[in-house]
């Protein structure tokens, strides 16, 4: 009986010790395999993980979170290194950064605040009004001017006042000229002379009448009338004095002729104006010549007439530019019944224009323009925005044409842009600092702890040597160790001074303690300066000088 037991636990301990010995030894083969690993992070980790593949390099990006990528490594205007980012990393867990360092993300909450809308880029034809200032002027072709072209004498005026309506053929003054008497007279002596020779012989005859043709060529070159001339080789009586009539109806608009004046030839005595019909001379600026064509239909709106319009034809685009005003001067020609239309009235025209056909535009809100180029943002998804340069070209009241930078279909920011570019640009001056890969704090036992870029307008502390001071400027260059609330390494660069009361610290080679702040995107100020000796530790109390308040 005690055999069989006996023999019963023996079986029973050697089953136990095969099983402890194959549990053991899997457990020691799982443990060597994942040796290196263990000793050094002090956790079990999956032999499979050993052979990850090796990650895609994607782009570069700015070490501060300024929107700039590079497809090579290169270095920001302060010295820093650009970090590489690998497939996966696009987007750094931070749930307001974008996946494409060039788009911003704005919560759903704040793009319903801001009154956010978009609207898709559409083909359009853009039918443009071009509107211009203008002037109302005389018709160039319609005035006329009486120039005596003899000497003589104003001996009596029929229309003695500067505005006066004239008809056609109305007596405007009466001249006696010498010259003209002798013209006269020698015309008819030698009509009588034909006469009389007619029944003489060939020479004779001829030759008086070449005297007569002479004469009365005189006669016509002074501008004297076929009825005048009629009535003198009919009658033979010369008269002492000519009337001069108006050659077409119209408005005296220059009057120099009084009674009993001495007018020389070529004088000018009289103006008419015929105002049936004027000119608009409008100034189109030069951007929009182009469109202006010889022939268009304009309408012209006259500030004493607001309730009429008129409507004429573009009839000359001048070739001069008035380097001045940049603007190119168009000439409309407008009927002008009832004489409504004064000449140096202001006029505002508008002359509609055709433009090339249906081309991809957007509305002109969707368009900043900063001068040096133009900006459209596009909507990617919820709450994230990715501005876009784009070339522009006509544009319309409402619509402007894209000519490059955006295709039909997409999703462009016409409301609330100029909101969300701001808010693109504040969160690339504070919060992308947190991108850095520099400036982790070491922890005991050889593993870095990331810490949170501080809050906008915190204040910050640095400890280095003064390089430089500019007085003038109110300036200092700090060579400055690793900031760790801006995540930023060892550099040297340049900050102003809250007051001038911290200059007294801030000697060139001199070490201190720096506090500073960001009054504006990329101004770093000092507020605070304590001077360090050689063998001082951070952290280290020293006499400290503040800038004054004036509090």
């Amino acid at each position: 009986m005690k055999q069989g037991a006996g023999l019963t636990v023996g079986i029973i301990v050697a089953l136990i010790a095969g099983g402890g010995g194959y549990w053991l030894g899997g457990k020691g083969s799982s443990m060597h395999g994942a040796g290196g690993t263990a000793a050094t992070a002090g956790a079990v980790v999956p032999a499979g993980d050993a052979a990850k593949k090796e990650r895609k390099l994607l782009y570069y990006r700015n070490p501060m979170g300024l929107p700039d990528t590079s497809p090579t490594p290169k270095k920001d205007p302060m010295g820093m290194d650009y970090i590489a980012v690998f497939e996966g990393e696009e987007d750094s867990g931070d749930s307001s950064a974008p996946a494409n360092p060039n788009q911003v993300k704005i919560s759903t909450e704040k793009v319903q605040k801001l009154g956010v809308r978009s609207e898709a880029a559409q083909l359009r034809t853009l039918d443009k009004i071009v509107r211009a200032a203008g002037r109302v002027e005389p018709d160039e072709r319609r005035i006329y001017a009486i120039s005596p072209k003899f000497e003589g004498y104003v001996e009596r005026l029929y229309v003695n006042v500067t505005g006066q309506p004239v008809g056609r053929g109305q007596p405007l003054f009466e001249v006696y000229s010498p010259e003209l008497v002798s013209a006269q007279r020698e015309y008819a002596i030698a009509a009588q002379g034909v006469e009389s020779l007619k029944d003489a012989g060939g020479a004779a005859q001829a030759g008086m009448k070449q005297l007569a043709e002479s004469s009365l060529l005189r006669l016509k070159n002074w501008d004297i009338s076929e009825a005048q001339i009629k009535a003198l080789a009919q009658s033979s009586e010369t008269k002492r004095t000519l009337t001069f009539r108006s050659p077409v109806a119209g408005i005296i608009t220059e009057k120099k002729a009084l009674q009993g004046m001495r007018f020389m030839p070529g004088e000018e005595l009289y103006q008419v104006a015929d105002l049936s019909s004027v000119w608009v001379v409008a100034d189109v600026f030069e951007q929009d010549i182009g469109l202006v064509k010889t022939g268009a239909t304009t309408k012209v709106r006259i500030n004493a007439y607001p309730d009429k319009t008129f409507e004429g034809k573009v009839s000359y685009v001048y070739p001069t530019l008035n380097e001045m005003t940049r603007t190119v001067p168009v000439r409309v020609e407008l009927p002008n019944p009832g004489l409504l239309l004064k000449p140096a009235m202001f006029a505002q025209v508008e002359l509609p224009v055709s433009a090339k056909g249906a081309v991809v535009t957007v509305p002109v809100s969707a368009v900043i323009d900063s001068g040096t180029r133009q900006i459209v943002l596009l909507q990617k998804g919820e709450g994230r925005f990715e501005p876009r340069e784009v070339k522009v070209g006509a544009r319309s009241d409402a619509n402007i044409e894209i000519i490059d930078g955006v295709k039909e279909g997409e999703q462009v920011v016409i409301a609330a842009n100029f909101l969300i570019d701001a808010e693109s640009n504040l969160k690339a001056a504070v919060g992308g600092f947190g991108h850095s890969a520099h400036g982790a704090t070491p922890k005991a036992g050889g593993d870095t702890e990331t810490t949170t870029p501080a809050a906008q307008g915190a204040s910050h502390r640095a400890e280095g040597t003064v390089d430089a001071f500019d007085a003038k400027a109110g300036t200092v260059s700090l060579s400055h160790g690793p900031i760790a609330s801006l995540k930023w390494p060892a550099m040297t660069m340049e900050f102003k001074i809250a007051n001038e009361s911290l200059q007294n610290a801030l000697k060139p080679g001199a070490m201190v303690s720096v506090e500073f702040v960001e009054r504006a995107q990329g101004e770093w100020v000092i507020t605070s300066v304590k001077p360090m000796t050689m063998g001082q530790e951070a952290g280290t109390p020293a006499p400290a000088t503040k800038a004054h308040t004036g509090r």
